[in-house]
């Protein structure tokens, strides 16, 4: 399995590998993103997807830094959660509902939007309905989406939803946030402000 280890600011850094159950009828690209962040403390990864063992880049830096909290950003991010908590013992949070098949052995906290995680990371709302909590890394000035933004073709997009009114109104209020990074799972992962404030006014994107 390929994998690609990205810096994106002091203590946060990602990894993309090829999503091991993907077919072309998806909707998104076979390659996804995890993300480490390093704040107050804690170490924490965010939807990580687990590479295989030989991928000693990066298990030698998560060995290093243990981390120390994990959290699922949606229903359907759940990838390798219990892998995680097994391997570092680290708590888990995540949503309060799963997709029946895709459900974890890990009893994670759940998130909501305000809620206030380890290392001080805020959930945030994203008013598409799909019970996605996007995260607010403070240290890093940085925000992390599972799906609700996306950039299958490189340029940053809100990826479609019945609620498209509600979902622009809720994204556009994330710009009181001083960020500078925007981490997404799907597509290109790094984007800075002016990309987000670019793809709140472009038309949502439907695979």
């Amino acid at each position: 399995m390929t994998f690609e280890v990205l810096d994106v600011a002091p203590g946060l850094w990602l990894w993309r590998l090829e999503y091991p159950d993907w077919r072309p009828e998806a909707g998104w690209p076979r390659v996804v993103s995890s993300t480490c962040v390093e704040s107050a403390g804690e170490t924490i990864l965010l939807d990580p997807l687990a590479p295989a063992e030989d991928a000693a880049v990066i298990w030698t830096r998560l060995d290093a830094r243990p981390p120390t909290a994990i959290a699922i950003l949606k229903p359907d991010h759940v990838r390798d959660v219990d892998l995680f908590v097994e391997r570092y013992g680290a708590r888990a949070f995540g949503p309060w509902l799963f997709w029946r098949g895709n459900i974890p052995a890990t009893e994670l906290e759940p998130i909501e939007p305000g809620s206030e995680l380890p290392g001080g990371l805020v959930a945030l709302y994203d008013g598409r309905g799909r019970n996605e909590t996007p995260l607010w890394l403070p240290e890093q000035q940085a925000l992390v989406f599972a799906d609700a933004l996306t950039a299958p073709e490189g340029e940053l997009r809100i990826w479609a939803t019945p609620h498209e009114t509600r979902a622009r109104a809720a994204l556009r209020e994330l710009l009181e946030l001083p960020f500078e990074h925007v981490i997404v799972s799907h597509g290109e992962p790094v984007h800075d402000r002016a990309a987000y404030e670019r793809a709140l006014l472009l038309p949502f994107w439907a695979d």
